[in-house]
């Protein structure tokens, strides 16, 4: 049996550098832990919470990237990491909090909020597959961690924002909404595979690209997709168009990005490659889309702020 050991690593955590095409650590929920390893001469193996984890080098480094959840509590973490030839170790690393705002969404269809029983059983059956498909762990020497702003239009409604559809507690916002008139092109964010294509109740149209070791990009709302499941993809590649499809307030694309099986904030990702647009104007939305009304209310603990019972709503996207 191979020794267990304890190591707090010295090397730096990364912050972001513009330019540099590697993400920037943001190790709070919903964010990517950038969390530095000890040296070897080949990739170690890396786990945490018994799930395999992202683990690539940089600057002549080995580094995991760790999706952590919305619902992840601040506090200590360990990985568990196993270099090929050397002992098992535990390297540490700690989750800050963050607070994101509430926002209110009012839908004209409410079915979209409450949907019937069979339309509930569709909704499983979608993310169960849907699940299934971001389970997935390709393995690949660099995987695709640098992306570029997928469409020409500004965001509309930021990452967490812990969403009230009609009045009722629903899930929180599990990607960013670019918004722009239907029919703007859509590209793909880094080189990759096609994954699946399907059209979905609450997404609607949607195109989910595999990045390679557990890093997945969903595309919902789409009015068309251009690219067939097992299709490569390069990094920058028309793959569909932006539309009002499944339940949203008008056209736009909503856009998640999945790391070990979890929503994280996309921008982790951009660098500077993320635009900083003005605030979105009432022009930006089709006159014909389904009314939406959005307030705000203060930040306040992400993982305290929905009822348990409503954080696993079917009533959202992925």
């Amino acid at each position: 049996m191979r020794m267990l050991a304890v190591l707090l690593l010295c090397l730096p955590v990364l912050g972001w550098a513009a330019g540099s095409g590697f993400p920037l650590d943001d190790a709070v929920p919903g964010g990517v832990a950038v969390v530095a390893l000890p040296a070897a001469k080949h990739a170690p193996h890396v786990e945490f919470s018994g799930q395999r984890v992202m683990v690539t080098k940089h600057a002549g480094h080995w580094y995991a990237l760790v999706g952590l959840s919305l619902d992840t509590q601040p506090g200590d973490k360990m990985l568990d990491v196993d270099v090929p030839g050397s002992t098992d170790l535990h390297v540490g690393f700690t989750v800050m909090p963050k607070a994101y705002p509430s926002q209110s969404v009012t839908i004209a269809d409410p079915q979209m909020v409450d949907p019937t029983p069979e339309e509930l059983k569709r909704i499983d059956r979608e993310q169960q597959h849907l699940a299934k498909v971001m389970a997935g762990f390709r393995d690949v020497a660099v995987p695709q961690v640098s992306f570029i702003w997928p469409a020409p239009g500004p965001e509309s409604s930021p990452f967490g924002y812990h969403r009230i559809f009609n009045g009722e507690p629903r899930s929180p916002h599990s990607g960013i909404a670019i918004a722009a008139p239907e029919g703007t092109p859509v590209k793909a964010p880094a080189a990759g595979w096609v994954a699946d294509v399907g059209n979905y109740y609450f997404c609607g149209r949607t195109l989910t690209i595999d990045l390679g070791q557990g890093l997945f990009s969903v595309y919902c709302h789409l009015s068309r997709i251009y690219v067939k499941k097992g299709q490569w993809l390069k990094r920058g590649q028309r793959v569909g168009r932006i539309g009002a499809t499944g339940r949203a307030s008008g056209p736009n694309l909503h856009w998640t990005v999945r790391l070990n099986e979890v929503a994280v904030d996309p921008h982790v990702f951009l660098g500077s490659n993320a635009p900083t647009p003005p605030p979105v104007t009432p022009s930006a939305a089709a006159t014909s889309a389904p009314p939406v009304t959005v307030t705000q209310t203060p930040p306040h603990a992400a993982s305290t702020s929905v009822p348990a019972g409503s954080t696993k709503s079917p009533a959202s996207p992925p």
